[in-house]
């Protein structure tokens, strides 16, 4: 992980072997104009922030990224496993998805999160990316399938980056989480152990999950990982730590 200011925003740059003119960055809480409980950088227009100061920090990013403000693909994440492309005509507007790609040169695709998993892919050559909000319930539903299916390439050309999420010391989960995960894939079993503070509940691993699904798609160069969005206060938005709080954007496009 490498994290550089770039005009007052505090950015992580992924640590992956992507091709030259792809670019990604995830944003992190300061150097926005958000006051509390959002401070500072917050981007999410669905939080309760008012909207003025969502634009604001949103030029910011865009301005950071090199980017107009209008070439940020911005989903309605819904907790689901549509994924849109974003360089065809079905996009106008804000399009309910949790997953978008692009052939596009200058099209960015963006997630929202505090907790859940974004993950960002693209190929070896640099023609097309893509961007997932890989909640469990998206994340077992298929989001991660329906995106690389989009992209129509095999997943030995793909590679993909574990953005911020809630950490395995953190999430812990219901029975049925667990069952649902291994009702398609037993060794989901290794991503889950107990016990949890609540009896018959597990401490789930949203990476380990992630990883399993890429490697299932044929997908074995992943990085990143390893953060933690709730421990990680001066850093990272957490909805289960704070309830209302802002959002984090992970990004990626090709320049």
């Amino acid at each position: 992980m490498n994290s550089e200011m770039v005009r007052g925003l505090s950015l992580i740059r992924p640590d992956w072997p992507a091709p030259p003119n792809i670019r990604a960055v995830c944003t992190t809480r300061p150097g926005g104009f958000s006051p509390p409980p959002w401070d500072s950088l917050n981007l999410g227009s669905h939080v309760g922030d008012a909207p003025e100061r969502v634009l604001e920090n949103r030029k910011a990013l865009a301005d950071a990224c090199g980017l107009s403000v209008g070439a940020f693909g911005w989903l309605n994440q819904v907790h689901g496993v549509e994924a849109v492309n974003l360089s065809s005509g079905n996009a106008r507007g804000i399009p309910e998805a949790d997953g978008s790609f692009t052939r596009a040169r200058g099209q960015a695709c963006a997630i929202l999160t505090a907790d859940c998993l974004p993950v960002i892919l693209c190929d070896h050559q640099g023609d097309v990316v893509a961007a997932a909000h890989a909640g469990w319930r998206s994340l077992c539903g298929g989001i991660l399938e329906n995106l690389v299916a989009g992209m129509e390439l095999p997943g030995s050309a793909l590679m993909a980056w574990l953005g911020p999420a809630i950490g395995p010391d953190e999430f812990e989960v219901g029975p049925e989480v667990k069952a649902a995960f291994m009702a398609q894939d037993p060794h989901a079993e290794t991503a889950f152990r107990t016990p949890g503070a609540r009896e018959g509940h597990f401490m789930a691993d949203i990476y380990t999950l992630a990883r399993q699904r890429l490697e299932r798609l044929g997908i074995d160069n992943i990085h990143g990982g390893g953060f933690c969005t709730v421990t990680d206060r001066q850093r990272f938005y957490s909805y289960r730590r704070d309830g209302q709080t802002g959002r984090m954007a992970t990004v990626v496009w090709k320049s």
